[in-house]
């Protein structure tokens, strides 16, 4: 008959490869047919069932007694009735799966073989199912015929179609028989089953790590190849996969699709609008055994579970440093890549963390909603109010293992005192830091970097806590007062100065000559007298100086500069020692107050 001329696209796929088929007792051979949909039957729909009645004793004979569904041949039944029963008499020899039809299998071992017969003549790229690159090549001919009728999306193919509008009605027709969990797509119950079984039968070849879906395998080795082949053209951003190329382009679209419908939220992927809806529901069906915690989502449950186990399989191959989560790991990495995908859009500024980038925005809004009840301190964050209220309490909750001292805040950066470890380095110059924070401080001396401009002066900075140590200059505050004589001072470090002041004795002694100092600073200066050691050069004429302050007087000379003006006749001296001189001038031949006491001064003289 003209209808057995027409093959089924999963029969016209597994023609000629029978190999791994296990033919259940008594089964006819595999002689599937069906009307073509040219001659008016379900064909391409449903190939199990004909409608149209033909040859109605026939029909009659091959009827199906729990739907009522009628089959020409009786090979037909035999296969359909498998639905029913649930019986999958093919097997799979490499890894176990089962299937009710041969041509399913047959198409299954080429995820075990790599065979890929079907190629698409445009680009060239293979696919295992006829199917595949007939949903590929409408990728060329930008064909999108299946359309949502309430969003209006475009899909080329049916079935995503299908998919797409359970995010609209929520329906979710498959159901976990273990827990009763329900699903959307028939392949992530078919993920989710995995869990209760731990079932993992797609092991890699290169690193012998093991998958329950041979998606992910796919995936996996293309870590190993280093394939990323969709490029994203905003950014430059590559990807393994398609997928997640579409998804990460609508962070620059904006493009939320996926609506909560019952507080209206959108979101940019379906998952993240799944794990939402949770919220609503309350469902947490993944409990853990130890704590046992709840969970809406089973990769919820395994992250958290890492925290009993004190697992961290993700590892930095640039300082070694390990981690719970692969996303904690991507962000760190950009660390070492310097890569900062989140610009903030009021001022440029770039951020390696979306997290960075909205306590960041919390700048130009100058929202600062967390306040101190004990001194009224406001905070843009939470865990910054947290932190400082240990001032207060005196709490210090983080207690080194290896000296017994206790911090308020991290313990993480203090440890690398003792392990030496400096995981931060610098790309310009290889020099290596135990702090992000002091790498990234180090980096402005390379790059001239200045972004702390003073607000009364306009003088720019490379760190704001320099800037704030100045605007004291402006402000006459000197919070750091010596508990002797009361003297106060902008900085610790002068202060830590002054008070050896109160000190007996000068505790630096000079190796080759026994001078002893106060400073070090003094002490280092005075041993270059010894070695003759020039190491401040001038770049206008070269003349070289053994300290950095002889270097910047020396400089007025080329620049003119004159910071030290008489406040009788106004006149300017390059050195407040000449200022004093002068005024000697005013007070008729009188000495005038003399410097404070401090670093080196050149000799006076009249000018």
């Amino acid at each position: 008959p003209a209808a057995e001329s027409w093959l089924g696209a999963e029969q016209r796929e597994a023609c000629g490869n029978k190999s791994g088929s296990q033919m259940p007792n008594g089964a006819p051979p595999s002689k599937r047919g069906s009307r073509s949909p040219a001659q008016g039957g379900a064909g391409a729909n449903n190939p199990e069932a004909l409608t149209l009645q033909k040859n109605p004793s026939e029909m009659r004979s091959n009827l199906c007694s729990e739907c009522g569904k009628s089959f020409l041949w009786r090979s037909r039944l035999i296969a359909h009735q498998r639905f029913h029963t649930g019986e999958k008499p093919y097997k799979c020899h490499d890894c176990g799966q089962s299937f009710n039809k041969s041509s399913a299998l047959t198409v299954h071992q080429r995820i075990h073989t790599g065979e890929k017969p079907f190629k698409c003549p445009d680009c060239g790229k293979s696919f295992n199912r006829s199917s595949n690159l007939i949903q590929h090549q409408r990728i060329h001919v930008e064909e999108k015929p299946y359309k949502c009728q309430d969003c209006e999306k475009s899909f080329n193919d049916s079935r995503h179609l299908v998919r797409h509008q359970r995010s609209h009605s929520g329906d979710k027709p498959y159901q976990c028989t273990d827990c009763g969990k329900s699903f959307s797509q028939k392949s992530d119950l078919s993920r989710h089953r995995g869990t209760h079984l731990g079932e993992k039968p797609f092991k890699c070849a290169d690193c012998e790590k093991s998958f329950s879906q041979s998606s992910d395998l796919i995936r996996h080795q293309k870590t190993h190849t280093g394939e990323k082949a969709y490029q994203c053209l905003d950014c430059g951003k590559i990807f393994s996969r398609s997928l997640n190329l579409i998804t990460h382009q609508r962070i620059h679209m904006g493009d939320k699709p996926y609506r909560c419908p019952n507080c209206g939220k959108t979101f940019s992927q379906e998952i993240d609008l799944m794990r939402h809806r949770g919220t609503h529901l309350g469902e947490k069906p993944f409990k853990c055994a130890d704590c046992e915690k709840s969970f809406g989502q089973s990769s919820d449950l395994i992250r958290h579970q890492r925290t009993h186990s004190g697992e961290k399989p993700y590892q930095c191959p640039d300082c070694g440093k390990i981690f719970s989560q692969s996303s904690n790991l991507t962000t760190h990495q950009r660390i070492h890549t310097a890569d900062k995908p989140y610009p903030c859009l009021d001022c440029g500024k770039s951020f390696s963390q979306k997290s960075d980038l909205i306590r960041h925005q919390l700048s130009h809004s100058q929202e600062k909603p967390y306040k101190c009840p004990d001194c009224g301190k406001s905070f843009s964050r939470s865990s910054n109010l947290t932190t400082h209220q240990r001032i207060h309490t005196g709490d210090k909750p983080y207690h080194c293992t290896n000296c017994g001292k206790s911090f308020a805040s991290t313990l993480i950066t203090h440890q690398r005192t003792h392990t030496g470890q400096q995981p931060y380095k610098c790309a310009c110059c290889g020099k290596a830091f135990s702090q992000s924070s002091n790498l990234i401080r180090h980096q402005r001396t390379h790059g001239g970097e200045k972004p702390y401009p003073c607000p009364d002066c306009g003088k720019s900075f490379s760190q704001s806590s320099n800037l704030m140590t100045h605007q004291r200059i402006h402000t006459g505050e000197r919070p750091y007062k010596c508990p002797e004589c009361g003297k106060g001072f902008i900085q610790i470090a002068s202060l830590v100065s002054h008070e050896r002041t109160h000190l007996e004795g000068r505790p630096y002694a000079c190796p080759d000559c026994g001078k002893r100092f106060r400073y070090s600073s003094s002490l280092a200066s005075h041993q270059r007298t010894h070695t003759d050691e020039n190491p401040y050069k001038c770049p206008d004429c070269g003349k070289s100086f053994p300290q950095s302050s002889n270097l910047s007087r020396h400089q007025r000379i080329h620049t003119g500069e004159k910071p030290y003006v008489c406040p009788d006749c106004g006149k300017g001296f390059i050195q407040k020692s000449n200022l004093f001189a002068h005024q000697r001038t005013h007070l008729g031949g009188r000495p005038s107050n003399p410097p404070p006491e401090g670093g080196p001064e050149p000799a006076a003289h009249s000018t």
